[in-house]
């Protein structure tokens, strides 16, 4: 398999487009988890080989990608090529007309996981715009959805933009089965983004299975996404984050974990098991987070196990989670609050990650069990015209 990176370093891309990058000033947005398939930063070989960055754009968790996440991150000199690194996480999350105004091109490198409120994507969603604003053509390298192409495994519910933030802009499912490049594709088309735009393709990617990343060459996107089988989990149990639970954030075995000083680990394993969700295996486990919710308090939940990766869906399990909670422990369960950027709506957490307005009652009253109602019928027609891989 050939990634985006690996096609533009070998130079396997138009001889138009490869003769415009060479000779334009050029911008990239990345960091130091974009790897090549030869486990490299990506920019590292492009500049070893004679390509010369005007100025890079980082986003959440910074160009080194090891800022907690929701830590704003300020400007600085990328030690890789000596460039200007601008911060798309600080004081804007778009880049200023200013830093665009000396650039022709603009390289957008970036891990995704596959989820509706992983920041990137919308990073990238401004990018588009302010490029397209300051007429600067957009070439996406593009990556594999690491937990699959199957549009037949999307998951909602669809955004409703009122929750408009950067875990959300647009409407669409949590599980999308997208590349960032066919994201771009949808976006460019369908919100009338006039911009010059770019795919560098994957060669010898296709989006028949729930994964093809395996441990070995795995890098973490972030901080908190440590293995495959975490990213595999994380569009569901993410949703802890916006109530008083702890997802393990500081733990080995984030997004894995679900607990809190109120759960009986033994209870909360049992009714999970007995739940029957599909591709999933929860054994009973205790941890004391560092951060966050319960910061310092000793925890009793579940960690949980992918039996099945194609059978496995995320969004209902992660949604089940938190009703399971409220049935066993009435009342306890409670909504998280939180300051919102700013640009963002004042929704709650968790319904900006959900989506949905009044989310909570909702998903603990059980209005969201049935796996149907996460259903997107639509959602493979509304991306057709944007598809890349079959």
């Amino acid at each position: 398999m050939l990634l985006g990176i690996d096609r533009l370093i070998r130079r396997d891309i138009r001889p138009d487009l490869l003769a415009r990058l060479e000779g334009g000033r050029v911008g990239m947005v990345t960091n130091d988890l974009a790897l090549t398939s030869d486990l490299r930063r990506g920019r590292q070989p492009l500049a070893e080989t004679g390509w010369r960055f005007t100025r890079l754009f980082g986003p959440e968790h910074g160009l080194s990608g090891r800022a907690r996440e929701g830590e704003l991150v300020g400007d600085l000199v990328d030690p890789v090529t000596g460039v200007e690194v601008r911060s798309l996480y600080g004081d804007a999350v778009r880049p200023a007309a200013s830093d665009l105004a000396d650039l022709d091109v603009m390289l957008i490198d970036l891990p995704d996981v596959g989820a509706r409120f992983y920041t990137y994507i919308w990073t990238m969603s401004h990018v588009l715009e302010a490029c397209a604003d300051a007429g600067v053509a957009v070439v996406v390298l593009d990556r594999p959805n690491p937990i699959g192409g199957r549009l037949d495994r999307a998951e909602g519910p669809m955004l409703d933009e009122r929750a408009q933030s950067l875990v959300g802009r647009w409407s669409m499912p949590i599980r999308h089965g997208l590349t960032i490049g066919e994201l771009a594709r949808h976006w460019v088309r369908t919100r009338g983004i006039d911009v010059e735009l770019e795919v560098v393709t994957v060669d010898g990617w296709s989006r028949d299975t729930a994964r093809r990343v395996d441990e070995g060459t795995w890098m973490p996107p972030s901080p908190n996404l440590p293995s495959p089988t975490t990213a595999l989990l994380y569009p569901g149990t993410c949703l802890a984050e916006g109530v008083n639970v702890s997802e393990g954030r500081s733990t080995a075995v984030p997004f894995r974990v679900i607990a809190a000083p109120f759960i009986d680990g033994e209870r909360y394993a049992a009714a999970i098991m007995a739940a029957g969700l599909p591709g999933i295996a929860a054994v009973p486990y205790g941890f004391t987070p560092l951060v966050r919710d319960h910061a310092g308090d000793a925890c009793e939940g579940v960690i949980l196990h992918v039996t099945d990766a194609e059978a496995l869906r995320p969004v209902h399990t992660g949604v089940r989670l938190l009703s399971l909670i409220e049935e066993i422990h009435p009342g306890m369960l409670e909504e998280r609050s939180l300051v919102p950027m700013p640009g963002e709506s004042d929704w709650t957490p968790l319904e900006k990650l959900f989506g949905v307005e009044g989310a909570f009652a909702q998903v603990v009253g059980g209005e969201w069990d049935d796996p149907e109602r996460l259903a997107v019928p639509g959602w493979r027609d509304a991306v057709a015209q944007d598809l890349l891989y079959v």
